[in-house]
């Protein structure tokens, strides 16, 4: 039996796959606090994510990420990242990011209405 992604597994895969690095945690507390425009954004997630990585074992999420094109692969069974659509890509990735860290995009125009 297949065992589906939940919203709450591809948080915590989403967590895992950008805090790999020692202190990846205040890293992104500190670009929460001062706001990152989407090219910072892109760049922050490609060096989070580096050139190719993964994890997995019995009973955790299987993860395959790399920053090129910024492409996070999850599920809950080993997976062939060569032809398994990614979990996250690109912007979506970057959507994602916003909304896990709470980033905001200091030029957007949009923010300084509310």
């Amino acid at each position: 039996m297949t065992r589906i992604l939940t919203e709450a597994d591809k948080c915590e895969g989403f967590i895992m796959a950008t805090q790999g690095f020692s202190g990846g945690k205040a890293r992104w507390a500190d670009r929460a606090d001062r706001g990152l425009t989407h090219q910072e954004l892109a760049d922050a997630l490609a060096f989070e994510l580096g050139i190719f990585g993964g994890s997995g074992g019995p009973d955790r999420l299987s993860l395959t990420y790399q920053g090129a094109g910024l492409k996070i692969w999850m599920s809950w069974e080993v997976h062939n990242h060569v032809i398994m659509k990614p979990t996250f890509e690109g912007k979506t990735t970057i959507a994602k990011a916003r909304r896990v860290y709470g980033i905001e995009d200091p030029t957007d125009r949009q923010l300084s209405l509310l």
